[in-house]
């Protein structure tokens, strides 16, 4: 490859952002990614996300079922443009129930931020979300939200985020005041203060100040809240943690921002200062070393797919996230597991449900590629060669059901279902190994009521579910299973792949069959 191919790969590399936004349900994710599409100019009119049974709904939701219930159920990407910089959100469903679609998500960002609401601070969702993150050791960026009601003290936020999720936190600004109160923020790193101006952000108004004990302060906030702001400032700048740049990359320290989606306040400020700290994509382990973005040669891989995203054509779509080289539209590519080369025609970007035809792209970027039923999630695409990207892990599901047909006719119809959704990973498939009966394992229960809607809608099948008393499922791996030392509060079943997984009625039956059974393996996640 030739210096100038490299420099422009590097070039358009440096300028992307990928970053998901983990949350609890309610805590503003919506808002908030609809905030970052109106700076981008891709959005005119940030949809009126409260309204839920308004005709205009969120940018970001598309599924009928996301329409009706006001929830993001699978993870949208958006891309934008902003300040020279090219940015992609992945959007991750909040909801209580979510799935393993929302794990994978994150496998395909490279930073994440993280949204708490001030009143209820780290809540279950959230602690989910980060743990896969830290796993992965991404940067994680915090943005306290709502910021305009009455919500935690500042330092109790902080003080969670280290008890509850093990990180440590700088607060790149303060407030000033909070609810009824809220005057501003206070910007640690420019001195600067960001004034509130309630619901109208149109045009951000700034007062530039010495330092946070400036005069100027006190005429704007009153002497109550700036003696308030003094106090907790000092007490940050003696005992806080210091910025460390090193420790934001390895995911160990999170820059706090406080502000307002709703109310448009704090949110461009915040956007400003992590395209600047955000790292752009890194390289990323596969079966041949790392791989270099500036690599010449295109490659990337399936994080997921989607079935039906036009209702009006039976689609399928394969979201690829491109790790290296530059992506043409038409180009050949070695789709590696099939071990054949194909053609990648019609290449989209997305803003939700609007989908452009995609000429070229870069590492960093997400493309969808049209799925005529040959993509699986984690198949490896590339140009150099058989590179296979480090397997995205299948979770262990926690919630069971028994699924029947309702009109044994709709046979055929069902199957195709079952195998659609199953590739997706809306479900996991399992057999029992004497009966032939069919179990459906989930992460969260409302991935069931998905599949009982999207089964009615795009297939025409009614089906029955049917709850199991099952908590926990464990891949096995034994010289000899033996069947019959399954069959008090457990079942042996078989996975879609063959491989042999017990699922159990609760921790004691597991702990039982473990002891049981000292040659075996018993792994949580699919080997």
């Amino acid at each position: 490859m030739s210096k100038s191919q490299e420099h422009a790969i590097q070039k358009e590399v440096d300028k992307r952002r990928t970053f998901a936004i983990i949350s609890h349900p309610d805590a503003g994710k919506t808002t908030l990614t609809e905030k970052l599409l109106l700076f981008g100019g891709a959005i005119r009119l940030a949809g009126t996300v409260k309204a839920r049974k308004a005709s205009k709904h969120a940018t970001s939701d598309w599924m009928e079922i996301e329409k009706q219930r006001g929830i993001s159920v699978t993870s949208s990407v958006m891309q934008f443009d902003y300040n020279g910089h090219r940015i992609n959100i992945l959007d991750t469903p909040g909801h209580q129930d979510f799935s393993e679609d929302t794990y994978r998500t994150l496998t395909a960002a490279d930073s994440a931020v993280m949204l708490i609401d001030v009143a209820k601070g780290v809540e279950a969702q959230t602690i989910k979300l980060f743990q896969v993150c830290a796993k992965r050791g991404i940067p994680i960026f915090t943005f306290i939200n709502k910021l305009d009601r009455e919500g935690q003290s500042p330092f109790d936020l902080m003080e969670e985020l280290e008890n509850v999720l093990g990180i440590r936190s700088v607060p790149m600004n303060w407030p000033i005041g909070m609810g009824r109160e809220l005057c501003g923020v206070y910007d640690r790193m420019k001195n600067q203060v960001e004034l509130f101006q309630g619901d109208d952000h149109s045009n951000i108004q700034v007062q530039k100040v010495d330092s946070y004990e400036d005069p100027v302060i006190r005429e704007m906030a009153g002497e109550f809240l700036h003696e308030q702001l003094k106090q907790d400032l000092e007490l940050l700048d003696v005992a806080g943690d210091q910025f460390d740049y090193e420790k934001v990359l390895k995911g160990e320290l999170t820059p706090v921002f406080f502000g307002s989606a709703v109310n448009n306040f704090g949110v461009q400020t915040f956007l400003e200062n992590f395209l600047e700290l955000a790292p752009k994509p890194e390289p990323r382990r596969s079966t041949q070393g790392m791989v270099e973005p500036t690599n010449e040669k295109f490659s990337g891989y399936v994080f997921k797919i989607q079935a039906n995203m036009n209702p009006a054509h039976r689609d399928r779509v394969a979201f690829l996230r491109i790790v290296s080289g530059k992506f043409e539209r038409g180009m050949s590519v070695r789709h590696v597991r099939a071990g054949k080369e194909i053609k990648l025609s019609q290449p989209q970007q997305f803003l939700a449900q609007d989908r452009d035809i995609v000429q070229e792209a870069y590492p960093g970027d997400i493309i969808g590629l049209f799925d005529p039923g040959i993509f699986r999630i984690g198949d490896s695409l590339s140009q150099g060669g058989n590179i296979v990207f480090d397997e995205l892990p299948t979770f262990s599901p926690e919630i069971f059901s028994k699924v029947t047909v309702k009109n044994a006719l709709k046979h055929k119809q069902y199957q195709k279902g079952i195998d659609q959704l199953t590739e997706e990973g809306t479900i996991q498939v399992f057999r029992t190994a004497s009966f032939d009966e069919t179990i459906l394992g989930v992460v969260g229960q409302l991935q069931f009521e998905v599949f009982e809607h999207r089964m009615k809608a795009e297939y025409g099948v009614d089906v029955q579910l049917q709850r199991m008393p099952y908590q926990f499922a464990r891949w096995i791996i034994d010289e000899k299973i033996d069947p019959s030392k399954f069959r008090i509060n457990s079942v042996l079943v078989k996975d879609k792949k063959d491989n042999y997984v017990v699922l159990f009625e609760n921790e004691y039956a597991m702990r039982t069959a473990i002891d049981k059974n000292p040659t075996a393996q018993f792994l949580e996640m699919a080997p």
